[in-house]
């Protein structure tokens, strides 16, 4: 707990998690949202530290964008809004486009619509 943030919380936090907190939720990820009597707001991430793993609602609440937790007042989403998906570059998920070396490997040949730049 010491030197591991990046996988939980620190020492620091956990003791004013303890003393200060009180907590307000948990989202889908299985993140846990505290905020103490001042006001001030933050969450317990469950694994890795990655901010992008806080859905909109709750980044809204965290920022004080909305004064209720989505606890009390839910988000109401469209019909055409997908769930929410952390970022998620370095893992088999990734975004990965047609000739990508990490995709395939195999570029599609040259249309010859390309002309190289020279200098004069």
């Amino acid at each position: 707990m010491l030197f591991s943030w990046w996988k939980s919380q620190t020492l620091g936090t956990w003791l004013n998690t303890k003393l200060y907190g009180e907590a307000v939720g948990t989202d889908a990820f299985g993140n846990r949202y505290y905020e103490s009597s001042k006001g001030r707001r933050w969450v317990i991430y469950n694994g890795t530290v990655e901010a992008s793993r806080v859905p909109p609602d709750w980044h809204g609440w965290l920022h004080h964008t909305y004064a209720e937790p989505p606890t009390k007042a839910p988000f109401k989403t469209k019909g055409f809004e997908a769930p929410h998906q952390p970022n998620l570059t370095g893992t088999a998920g990734a975004y990965r486009p047609e000739g990508s070396l990490s995709r395939s490997g195999h570029r599609a040949p040259a249309t010859g619509d390309y002309q190289a730049w020279k200098p004069e």
